[in-house]
């Protein structure tokens, strides 16, 4: 089957856009998941180094074994 060679340019063209298109997709959703890792890094590392509160334990703090 022999098929127009304007037709032809055109369906390799629209391959070509729907192929850049994905790789765009690609590159948005791991810049995306880069920064939500990166945001959430960062909260833990916030929430660790501070205190819970103003006043202070009354006891220690020490692992207790389960009952």
């Amino acid at each position: 089957m022999m098929l127009h060679p304007d037709l032809m340019l055109s369906l390799a063209n629209d391959r070509h856009r729907e192929m850049i298109a994905e790789a765009d997709r690609g590159r948005l959703l791991t810049s995306a998941r880069l920064a939500r890792k990166a945001r959430r890094a960062s909260k833990e590392r916030a929430v660790r180094g501070h205190p819970t509160g103003t006043l202070a334990s009354c006891e220690p703090s020490a692992a207790v074994p389960a009952r």
